[in-house]
């Protein structure tokens, strides 16, 4: 076997400082300023919920965007075939005809109570229906949002911090905020 050895007066020049790595670092980081983007998010949020959010790579979020529309809309039938149950009992009891509510010609839920039952599952769908809206908007939002904050430039050059600053002279510790900006 035959080995070889490096050239040892071979003089690079391609060593890099760390302030440069760093530097390259950032600019391999930060993604540049797309004015569009926000607008992108939220109409591909608006198109299909979880789009928007796909597209700023929160893969994440989308499960939960679906799950919240999704129970909405749950909800919403749930109540729809309720109310349509008291609804036609109801109907039945005013045509005089026998309903599912009246077992052996005892009524076991009253005329008023088949009428709160309705109010109350109507009430019901139309929360579900603003809930899953809501949802829904919150989607668009969020993705719109985060588009945004995408583009912030968190840098370590712009810093605050909290000062403390001892005064020898009066015995005194003075407290502040500094904001440092290294260029």
């Amino acid at each position: 076997m035959a080995t070889a050895q490096q050239d040892s007066l071979l003089v690079t020049s391609e060593k890099k400082s760390k302030k440069e790595l760093k530097r390259e670092q950032r600019e391999k980081d930060y993604e540049p300023y797309n004015a569009l983007a926000p607008a992108k998010a939220a109409f591909y949020s608006a198109v299909l919920p979880g789009l928007g959010q796909a597209y700023n790579g929160s893969y994440w979020k989308i499960p939960i965007a679906y799950a919240g529309i999704g129970t909405g809309i749950y909800f919403y039938l749930d109540n729809d075939e309720k109310y349509d149950r008291y609804r036609n009992a109801y109907k039945d009891r005013l045509a005089g005809r026998k309903d599912e509510y009246t077992v052996n010609g005892v009524q076991r839920i009253s005329t008023d109570g088949l009428i709160r039952a309705q109010e109350l599952f109507q009430k019901n769908k139309e929360i579900s229906i603003l809930v899953t809206v809501g949802v829904y908007i919150l989607n668009i939002i969020d993705a719109n949002v985060e588009a945004h904050l995408r583009q912030f430039n968190v840098d370590e050059d712009l810093s605050v911090k909290p000062g403390l600053d001892f005064d020898a002279l009066t015995g005194k510790t003075n407290y502040g905020l500094t904001l440092n900006y290294r260029f």
